[in-house]
């Protein structure tokens, strides 16, 4: 059954809005970039908005605890399309003025509305995560990566800077001298070099990555989700906040969820030595 890409898809079903499929199975949905024979080139005239109805979609569905991002066919995403930059077409035409708007929505759009994601962000690169395709692959929570992923930030090698804030986000994943090296070299890395580099949290056979992904998933939408969402937030607020405004978030969101029926539940089960059951209340 095919959904109008606004609606959040049930178990079991799928959407497909002509860049991503979309489907949930229980608390988890997967997000599959769809355009394959294109190696899921990304930030084409529209994308902003295709970003973000799909990632819309999912926040709007609280069923949803855990989501999971990852390319359809050998690459995760090539990022920007070479030959539409080349000829100077769709994202890349116009004046000065005009890519700079485009900057400023389109791709701003892609970047805001992963980042903006209110679930636990999965990313399963299964093949090349280059450009904004790789930071793309930086604003999700986890990464895991198949053995045929490789990362890049090549912006230097055709003349540009990283146009979807990538130096902001390469930075506090792999560090400033790490990132530095990616993106003044334009260098690409292999998935081991990721690895070690804390680019990812692990590495896995291609042939195992969707169940490596979808098993770590289905362990954290056992959680309560308004505890994952808040916990989230709380992460992605300390990225730019000092210690005490953290205190005063903790404290705040600590005392509502002390009042919540998933806390008792859990402090419940806890102490009867059994599992809990999470109903998001």
């Amino acid at each position: 059954m095919e959904l109008p890409p606004s609606a959040p898809p049930a178990t079991g079903q799928s959407g497909d809005d002509g860049l991503f499929k979309i489907s949930r199975d229980g608390h988890v949905a997967t997000l599959t970039l769809s355009r394959p024979d294109l190696l899921n080139t990304i930030a084409n005239l529209g994308d902003g908005d295709r970003f973000t109805t799909a990632f819309q979609s999912v926040n709007d569905d609280p069923e949803v605890r855990c989501a999971i991002l990852t390319g359809a066919g050998r690459a995760f995403s090539a990022g920007g399309n070479l030959k539409a930059m080349h000829h100077a077409t769709d994202q890349f035409e116009g004046g000065g003025t005009q890519l700079l708007n485009q900057y400023l929505t389109n791709v701003r759009s892609v970047v805001r509305a992963v980042r903006n994601l209110d679930v636990p962000l999965i990313a399963a690169v299964n093949g090349p995560a280059m450009g904004l395709g790789c930071d793309v692959a930086c604003l999700a929570d986890i990464r895991i990566a198949a053995d045929t992923a490789r990362f890049g930030a090549p912006f230097v090698k055709l003349g540009l800077v990283p146009g979807d804030g990538g130096a902001w986000l390469l930075q506090r994943v792999i560090g400033h001298s790490r990132a530095a090296e990616m993106l003044f070299t334009g260098d690409i890395i292999e998935s081991d070099t990721a690895l070690e580099w804390g680019l990812v949290s692990r590495v896995v056979p291609l042939e195992r990555l969707m169940d490596e992904a979808r098993a770590l998933a289905a362990r954290i939408a056992d959680r309560p989700p308004q505890a994952l969402r808040m916990t989230k937030r709380m992460m992605r607020a300390a990225q730019t906040s000092d210690l005490d405004a953290a205190l005063d978030l903790a404290a705040s969101t600590q005392s509502l969820l002390h009042l919540s029926e998933d806390h008792r539940e859990g402090v419940a089960a806890a102490l009867e030595k059994r599992p809990p059951h999470f109903t998001g209340r």
